[in-house]
């Protein structure tokens, strides 16, 4: 066991220099920055059409006297009220000799949007609204509907009538909407993280048994030794790269939201739920990358390595969905399949973190990870020796795991 360990961190060794010490390691470290620029420039963007939209859009009341100032009072009472909802600017406008005419011209505007007009009484108006702004109409019959209440309650100008206080209460600790939330938010964090990171070692070894690489190594050590080594040297580049966006995140979190409480609300304790965010990443990034690596071992060609890894990314999806919906279904019998089934383990047992507060299914749980993490490396080695490398017969995939091959 000695010799396999120090077989497994000289190979581990080997293939971390190559990938972290090359320069485009650099850009695969800085990708996710290009993707938040990315993403920042498209949300201006978008947010500058949006703007530019809602600045020439408009809803109309005509109206004058009273009735226009309660329904400007209203107007402005109702969007306290739906501060999440983009209304369109309301303007009060005074009334024609002629209504009717007055609300078609608007709406056939050409300078201005008029996607809603109402006219008429408040307690019966006319309201007129354009294709598709159904719900700009359902609006102005409210503010009628409000600025009327206001006028039979007596009021001159539509001022609220009530002057609430509004008091910040805290969530109740450990709520259920927040430890669901929790899960969902981990569940999806680990898979992203996972599915960015181990597609890497796909083309690993199909390079090397392109230039006879993989035959050097398989002399001199296991096959188990030599993909096992290269697993652990892929995992030593994903954790330089969490490691550094963590440091960033933190560093980021504590200078723009300093004060502001976590939108994390795990049932077990916060340390506890990180470090078992970071043991469950370990054990799926392994499971999914010793699935990669045992892919790339069998492709040959690069059209091969991509024909093969989209049904493992297509069940990932898969899985990503059956975790999600587990995680907001604790204690379910789907909840307990998906926390058994060993790839969606990782996934479902962290959502169980967030919503179960015992501590002893996690221990069972990465053991039977670590378990199939070792069998599939295993199952990796074995096909590619009898696969690829027709180097025994298919009944010695079941013999010696560990014999060392004599160079």
């Amino acid at each position: 066991m000695k010799l396999a360990f120090r077989q497994i961190f000289i190979i581990a060794w080997r293939d971390f220099k190559a990938v972290a010490g090359t320069p485009t390691f650099l850009l695969f470290l800085l990708a996710p920055l290009f993707m938040i620029l990315m993403g920042i420039a498209g949300g201006m963007g978008a947010g500058q059409v949006a703007s530019s939209a809602a600045s020439v859009t408009r809803i109309a009341a005509l109206a004058d006297g009273t009735d226009a100032d309660r329904i400007s009072a209203v107007h402005e009472q109702m969007r306290l009220i739906m501060t999440g909802e983009a209304l369109p600017m309301l303007e009060v406008i005074k009334p024609e000799a002629d209504p009717e005419k007055q609300a078609a011209r608007l709406m056939a505007s050409q300078s201005v949007d008029y996607i809603g007009v109402m006219l008429g009484s408040m307690n019966q108006p006319r309201i007129y609204h354009s294709v598709g702004a159904a719900k700009q109409g359902r609006y102005l019959a409210a503010l009628a509907e409000n600025a009327e209440r206001s006028r039979i309650a007596g009021a001159t100008t539509g001022k609220p009538l009530t002057r609430p206080q509004l008091v910040e209460a805290r969530a109740a600790p450990r709520s259920v909407g927040g430890k669901q939330a929790t899960a969902s938010i981990a569940v999806f964090g680990i898979f992203f993280l996972t599915l960015f990171l181990a597609g890497q070692g796909v083309g690993m070894l199909a390079e090397e048994k392109s230039n006879k690489v993989i035959e050097v190594l398989a002399a001199a050590a296991p096959l188990e030794s030599v993909f096992m080594g290269k697993l652990v040297g892929m995992f030593g580049v994903a954790l330089l790269f969490v490691g550094f966006w963590a440091i960033l995140g933190v560093i980021a979190l504590s200078t723009l939201a300093a004060g502001m409480p976590l939108p994390f609300n795990p049932a077990v304790p916060l340390p506890i739920f990180c470090i078992l965010f970071a043991l469950y990443f370990t054990t799926a990034y392994l499971l999914l990358a010793a699935v990669f690596l045992g892919v790339g071992a069998q492709a040959a060609t690069i059209r091969e390595i991509q024909m093969l890894s989209l049904p493992i990314t297509v069940v990932q999806m898969l899985i990503l969905g059956l975790c999600t919906t587990a995680a907001s279904q604790p204690g379910t019998s789907l909840a307990r399949f998906a926390e058994w089934m060993p790839y969606s383990s990782p996934f479902a047992m962290i959502a169980r973190a967030a919503n179960d507060a015992a501590i002893w299914p996690h221990v069972l749980a990465l053991f039977w990870q670590i378990l199939w993490v070792g069998l599939t490396v295993w199952i990796a080695a074995r096909l590619f020796r009898t696969g690829v490398l027709n180097s025994g017969s298919w009944k010695s995939l079941f013999r010696n795991p560990l014999r060392r091959k004599n160079a």
